[in-house]
């Protein structure tokens, strides 16, 4: 285990002049496996995801990226318990053979705190030989999150499953507070989606119980006050769909349409128009993903995001107006965060993204790079955005069978003082050089987790942008149904 401190000093420069309470991006973690092999990739970390209690954040990233068979050497936890000005970080113990474990590699990491059993739950899917995503894997922690114990079993698949996610019930006023759920697909089975329940803490797991949804993958589950559970995920490219629980999980049902997606490919990366899902202290639930529906000839993505209060009705799409419509900027990845202590017309949002600022580039001209923006007032009016990291070039990061990688997914939380801190992946040239590639020679790779703090009630840089419902360009979009191709997404 390792301790990472922040830049405090040089922080306070950048939030004087660059953006509303910003804290410099700082590594929060590094790759330790060294476990070699044809397609390893040391030093790459990528897919995080994040969760923060009170003062406590809990990140979890993939660490020693592989090319050939999905997942990584492990997964690395970064935790801080005083809002992100340090860090603790190590590998999470009895998961793969580099950390005592029995599986080769591991993907999906999704992390959870259960208040009523005072437990941090670390998610994994364990990846056999065959390159299967074969079992899920729950480490717990009963410390903040600075050690965990050897992981616990919540379901093994007969086949392959994918994209897995966890979430408990954090409200007290809850029938099912401290109970906890799992979501994964069963791509063996036609992506069906699936969920598990536990009601101890992650010690045991339920049978794995099924909605009977059309077919899908990345579901983010994410309960309400009134315990109902909410689980928005993607209809394999074509739309954006959701199911729920009124019970705690004991069934699910309530198959509906969210919207049909129009999505433009981007250039070289690997990304998905996957759902990105919390909600707010009223109950209201955020679903945002990348859209070119807004784009004359769906030239590039925004950001756009649906809301509901019950799972079953969901409003008209609202594109985010980062940049304008007219354009080159090219925005995908979104991690949006709630803060759950806000509600209504206050309801306090934030978002952390990717982007190109042109997509019109090559893989040696591309200019990846992180933005952040947030609103006030529940989505009526957003600051501009802004660069929180890069631009790096594309060849700098792990790559995959299916384009570079950042992450299927990325993830910003709010800590207990109502500041947003986004998790992200951050590369810096390799040891070949700028103009180097991390794989496949493998030329020493810099790929970290990275994050950073923003308090945004202070007054942004320029003033807010106002929502836009505009209407929808006619173009390229595609079909609701159409398939993206999206094969496997370990």
């Amino acid at each position: 285990m390792w301790t990472v401190f922040a830049v405090v000093a040089f922080a306070m420069l950048f939030v004087a002049t660059v953006s509303a309470g910003s804290v410099i991006p700082t590594p929060i973690s590094d790759d330790p496996y060294t476990d070699g092999g044809s397609g390893h990739q040391h030093k790459t970390q990528l897919e995080p995801d994040s969760y923060a209690h009170g003062q406590t954040i809990v990140a979890l990233t993939q660490s020693g990226r592989w090319y050939g068979g999905g997942g990584a050497s492990n997964l690395v936890f970064s935790t801080s318990q005083n809002g992100g000005r340090t860090w603790t970080t190590g590998g999470l113990p009895g998961t793969t053979v580099n950390e005592g474990g029995p599986w080769p590699r591991i993907s999906d990491p999704s992390i959870a705190y259960d208040p009523q059993d005072d437990v941090w739950l670390a998610l994994g899917l364990g990846i056999d030989s065959g390159g299967n995503g074969h079992i899920l894997l729950v480490n717990r922690s009963t410390n903040g999150g600075l050690s965990w114990s050897n992981p616990v079993t919540a379901g093994v698949a007969s086949g392959f499953w994918d994209k897995t996610w966890i979430t408990c019930d954090t409200w007290p006023q809850s029938p099912h507070y401290g109970n906890c759920y799992i979501e994964f697909d069963d791509f063996s089975g036609g992506n069906e989606m699936s969920m598990v329940t536990s009601t101890d803490g992650g010690l045991t797991w339920s049978p794995v119980r099924t909605p009977g949804c059309s077919s899908g993958l990345g579901g983010q589950p994410v309960v309400q006050p009134n315990g109902n559970v909410i689980v928005p995920y993607s209809n394999n490219g074509g739309a954006e769909s959701s199911f729920r629980s009124t019970n705690g999980g004991d069934s699910w049902s309530g198959c509906t349409p969210i919207s049909g997606v129009s999505e433009s490919g981007v250039p070289f990366i690997r990304t998905f128009s996957l759902p990105s899902a919390e909600v707010a202290g009223d109950g209201k639930v955020y679903v945002a993903w990348q859209d070119c529906r807004f784009r004359t000839g769906c030239s590039s993505n925004d950001i756009v995001y649906s809301t509901s209060m019950d799972g079953l009705t969901w409003s008209q799409v609202t594109r985010i107006p980062i940049d304008p419509v007219s354009s080159t900027v090219d925005h995908f990845l979104p991690g949006i965060a709630v803060d759950k202590n806000t509600s209504g017309s206050g309801t306090h949002l934030a978002v952390t993204y990717y982007y190109f600022p042109n997509n019109n580039c090559t893989l040696q001209t591309c200019e990846l790079t992180v933005g952040f923006t947030s609103s006030l007032d529940g989505g009526t009016s957003w600051t501009p955005g802004f660069k929180i990291g890069g631009p790096m070039k594309v060849p700098w990061i792990a790559n995959t069978n299916q384009g570079y990688m950042v992450g299927d997914y990325i993830s910003t939380s709010f800590t207990g003082d109502g500041k947003a801190h986004p998790v992200f992946s951050l590369a810096k040239p390799p040891d070949s050089g700028p103009n180097g590639s991390c794989y496949p020679n493998n030329s020493g790779c810099h790929q970290r987790m990275t994050s950073a703090t923003f308090d945004i009630t202070l007054p942004p840089p320029t003033p807010a942008v106002q929502t836009r419902r505009e209407p929808v360009a006619r173009g390229l979009n595609r079909h609701p149904e159409a398939p993206l191709g999206f094969p496997t997404a370990n």
